[in-house]
């Protein structure tokens, strides 16, 4: 069975096409479950009218189904709460920091 912490380290490599952070220091990723051969994750993105949001869902989703042991996935766009600079990771706050965004 897959770890949430293997879930976590794949979609590392999944990244806003916006902000070249990837989504879990960027803090969209709010949470993540396994139940067998599934995963669920809850993803909010930087604003509720991103255009490329079928994109970055569609990369998540992709990358959760590449590991090992998982068959399905399921990704949930959430918005509570809004997503927030400050909800980054401090490795993803330094990398905002640096790209002028105020934390």
């Amino acid at each position: 069975m897959v770890s949430e912490t293997a879930v976590y380290e794949v979609l590392k490599g999944c990244y806003d096409p916006e902000i070249p952070i990837n989504v879990v220091d960027l803090g969209l990723v709010y949470g993540v479950a396994v139940d067998g051969d599934a995963v669920i994750i809850d993803l909010t993105l930087t604003s509720v009218g991103c255009p490329l949001a079928g994109e970055v869902v569609a990369q998540v989703r992709e990358a959760a189904k590449s590991l090992e042991g998982v068959s399905e996935a399921t990704v949930n766009l959430v918005w509570s709460p809004p997503w927030m600079p400050n909800m980054a990771s401090e490795e993803g706050k330094q990398m905002l920091s640096m790209m002028g965004v105020p934390i």
